[in-house]
């Protein structure tokens, strides 16, 4: 068997670490048993989709070397590798299950589905499509179509029986065949669902292994039943476990910096970064901790991977960066990664156009743009608090804030500084009530270079990981202050 792997990332948001532990993964079992590794972009979300984000999600692999085979940038024998650039495919894969009688129209309205949804709930039975359309007589189905009413198409699942699922990690896995949804394959735009496209894809370009994480094994059953469907064979299925936080609930951005960007701004090597990850779901057979990505090939081995769910340690993730710096590294790698990576030419010359106004002398230009080089900033409370509004109240409004700056396109000055005075309206403040303490939060200072041009230097992951402290300090402290004033009054 030739072995042929893939991930599938999508580019709704910037290069996410489990992405990268996966593909990691799904890389280093490609090169030990000398096959193909294939990077396909799922970009089927039409509204969440950017190109910014595929921009990143590449950028971010890339610095890690976790370089691939086939893929949207680099072309192969498989192609389109971009699925929005496969509609056709999905299309007569789908028109072939409707001919078998796999799959069928479905002319729900969304407030048909969504009065059902509630009249469900208020009985108290389980949530969930109740196959209305599944046996429609043809001659409905063809009058709603020449009435023109939209549809998506449904998998036609089996409604008893077993699912069976063969999982490389876990063997065996048996799934109740009437717990399995019909599935959406088809939107009603054209354009296809995961499960669909996932599928297709997979088969057409003669995947011979998914690995992926185990999230998607309660998914899985859909997935075999159109290989059934299609009857086609599939692929070895191996389900990584779940990268946790300290509390065991999956990894997020509210407990630890989920994006690749954030851990390379910080500083951290990607030698070490591959290190760390690699040890989050695998054990060496000698139990050294300090490895290699060609080290890691050589000892791959799916009966060592921890099906426990690994912590995403952040504290021993800066230890085993610092182990590379002081064991696997000259003084003049270092230099000259420190040099790359924190004090480029192209870091310093976004802060020469800001600052030259402000300096006199070149000594002036550390201290007036240290804030830019640093992970945290100090927080005076004072500073932070605004004028006419409290604590907690700031604190949502920056939460609020923070949401519509991290997800918004083009990560530009003047396209952030509408967003935030849209943002300060909508909640019913000034527009310069927000500002300061954003500016604050960012900088540490009252003053600064202008805002906005200031948070696209700094960038998202740096921008998210002060706003997020900055509304941690407000939380904490509106607490405290409340909690003082219901002692004191109890008192009085």
């Amino acid at each position: 068997m030739t072995v042929r792997v893939r991930i599938g990332p999508s580019p709704t948001g910037e290069p996410h670490v489990g992405t990268a532990y996966i593909a990691l993964f799904n890389l280093a079992f490609a090169r030990q048993q000398g096959g193909q590794f294939v990077l396909r972009l799922e970009d089927t979300d039409q509204e969440r989709s950017r190109a910014e984000w595929e921009r990143q999600i590449l950028e971010g692999l890339g610095w890690l070397g976790l370089t691939w085979d086939e893929g949207p940038d680099v072309g192969g024998p498989y192609g389109p590798y971009r699925q929005s650039e496969r509609l056709d495919i999905y299309r007569a894969h789908v028109d072939q299950l409707l001919a078998t009688g796999h799959a069928y129209r479905c002319f729900a309205t969304k407030e048909e589905l969504e009065t059902l949804r509630a009249e469900q709930k208020a009985a108290g039975r389980s949530l969930g499509y109740d196959r209305r359309s599944r046996d429609l007589s043809e001659t409905t189905i063809q009058a709603e179509l020449a009435a023109g009413k939209p549809y998506v198409v449904r998998m036609k699942a089996p409604l008893e029986g077993k699912v069976l699922v063969e999982d490389r990690l876990r063997g065996p896995v048996e799934f109740d065949a009437a717990q399995v949804d019909d599935q959406i394959l088809l939107k009603s735009d054209g354009y296809p669902t995961y499960h669909l496209a996932n599928v297709v894809d997979d088969h057409l370009m003669e995947i011979s292994h998914v690995i992926r994480a185990e999230e998607w094994i309660s998914s899985t059953p859909k997935h075999v039943l159109l290989y059934q469907a299609f009857g086609w064979k599939p692929p070895i299925f191996i389900h990584m476990p779940l990268l946790r936080n300290a509390d065991k609930s999956k990894i997020s951005k509210r407990k630890n910096p989920v994006s690749l960007l954030d851990y390379r701004q910080r500083g951290f090597h990607p030698r070490a970064v591959v290190n760390f990850l690699a040890q989050l779901g695998f054990t060496m057979p000698d139990q050294r901790e300090l490895f290699d990505f060609d080290e890691f090939v050589l000892a791959l081995d799916w009966d060592r991977v921890i099906l426990g769910g690994p912590t995403f340690d952040l504290d021993k993730f800066s230890w085993l960066n610092g182990k590379w710096f002081r064991e696997r590294m000259s003084s003049e790698e270092l230099t000259d990664f420190l040099r790359d990576e924190l004090f480029s030419r192209d870091r310093i010359a976004a802060l020469v156009p800001m600052m030259k106004e402000r300096i006199d002398v070149g000594e002036q230009f550390i201290p007036g743009t240290d804030y830019f080089f640093r992970g945290e900033v100090e927080l005076p409370i004072e500073l932070l608090r605004p004028k006419r509004h409290g604590l907690a109240e700031l604190a949502k409004v920056l939460e609020t804030a923070l949401e519509a700056f991290e997800h918004h396109t083009p990560f530009e000055a003047g396209s952030l500084e509408a967003l935030g005075r849209q943002v300060a309206e909508e909640a019913g403040w000034k527009a310069g009530e927000l500002f300061m303490p954003l500016r604050v939060a960012l900088t540490g200072r009252k003053a600064s270079p202008p805002l906005f041009n200031v948070m696209v230097v700094l960038g998202r992951a740096l921008m998210r990981r002060r706003l997020r402290s900055a509304i941690d300090l407000a939380k904490a402290t509106a607490k405290q202050e409340q909690r003082a004033a219901a002692k004191a009054k109890k008192k009085g």
